[in-house]
């Protein structure tokens, strides 16, 4: 099948800004994969991001902007187009896309209500960067049943093929370590098994934004000044949520600070670290293998203190786990790269979800593409 240059825009559910990266792939096993850029957003944008998670509860129907959503609305799009932009300066020369994948921010999702939002104006963005644009590509999968989430499951599966044969041990994991964590099991035979494995990084940044107002933990440097508090971690676990089998999906809210509450800093961001990993450890009970190899992308690669208790946990299994870096892949970039592949495949009426990823009745195809005029 032919080529095409596709640009991925990814704002997730840390909220610190917008992870871009261009690939040109045939929607299914070649993917060559180009430039990527990070662009962050300022402290009061990302400010009002969080506020407005609290608005977007009141939603009960996919196009309502209630409060300031709206405004916010547009200027995170203008915000995305800005980055484009400047990609294209950079980058443009060799590279430049035949369409866009738009993910927009999340701001509430409630598969139980089949009910997801990113806010984003797709139609607006493609206006403004003179370039196709695939957007709201959860959707349809809510319609089939499915969970709306995992997507970025199928590039897994086709960045496992292109895996060295020394490198690639099957089964394996790939683990996203975003704002919420999740897996996709990848087997020697047979579909891949995605879902939400449990809190990533959105806890972490929460906890040390409230007791030092800094956004994130870097690179766990506030961690490593404390202690697992294991009564708290085990409170956290205690949550129904580890024991349902996937598919299954959470929303930002779904875990909070309550548990950590009456801890030090320190201790606090060491032992939301632990959960973060102890939560990915335990998605294996829910797997009809344990895997050899956990392939660990996503902001949470870079918290020392969550690989190191991941890997102990592996370890006991006699599974490896390596940051995607370690194997030639860009764990910074991947899920930006996942949302180009996805557009692809949307424009082609590809599948991007199935049943073993998201819960959807059958493979199911999606998204909407703007035209640029």
């Amino acid at each position: 099948m032919t080529k095409v240059t596709a640009l991925g825009l990814m704002s997730g559910t840390s909220m610190d800004g917008i992870d871009l990266a261009v690939i040109r792939t045939d929607g299914e096993g070649v993917v060559e994969r180009g430039p990527s850029m990070a662009v962050s957003h300022d402290a009061s944008f990302r400010k009002r991001l969080e506020e407005a998670l609290q608005v977007a509860k009141q939603i009960k129907v996919r196009n309502e902007r209630p409060g300031p959503l709206a405004e916010i609305e547009q200027e995170l799009t203008t915000l995305h187009a800005d980055a484009v932009k400047r990609f294209l300066d950079q980058h443009g020369d060799g590279w430049r896309p035949d369409i866009v994948g738009f993910h927009g921010q999340t701001v509430l999702h409630r598969p139980h209500e089949a009910l997801t939002v990113q806010i984003g104006d797709g139609e607006a963005l493609a206006r403004s960067i003179g370039i196709r644009v695939a957007y709201d590509m959860r959707a349809e999968d809510m319609r089939h049943g499915g969970q709306g989430a995992p997507l970025v499951p199928v590039y897994h599966v086709a960045l496992a093929a292109s895996l060295p044969d020394g490198e690639k041990r099957l089964p394996l994991c790939f683990v996203n370590i975003g704002g919420i964590s999740n897996i996709t099991f990848i087997p020697e035979q047979g579909d891949p098994i995605a879902f939400d494995s449990g809190p990533g990084n959105a806890l972490i940044d929460q906890w040390v934004f409230q007791k030092a107002g800094v956004p994130f933990d870097e690179d766990g440097k506030i961690a490593s000044g404390g202690q697992v508090v294991r009564s708290v971690v085990d409170a956290y676990l205690a949550n129904p949520f580890f024991e349902k089998p996937g598919p299954k999906s959470l929303d930002r809210h779904d875990f909070d600070l309550q548990p950590v509450k009456d801890l030090g800093l320190e201790d606090g961001a060491r032992t939301l670290a632990a959960v973060t990993a102890e939560a990915i450890i335990r998605a294996q009970e829910h797997l009809p293998e344990t895997p050899k190899l956990w392939i660990v992308c996503g902001g949470g690669q870079k918290n020392r203190f969550i690989i190191k208790h991941l890997s102990e946990l592996a370890e006991s299994n006699h599974a490896l786990v390596k940051p995607a870096d370690e194997l030639g892949l860009d764990g910074d970039s991947m899920e930006a790269e996942a949302w180009a592949y996805l557009a692809v495949r949307a424009s082609k009426g590809l599948p991007l979800t199935f049943p073993t990823t998201t819960g959807c009745r059958e493979p199911v195809s999606g998204g909407v593409i703007a035209e640029p005029a």
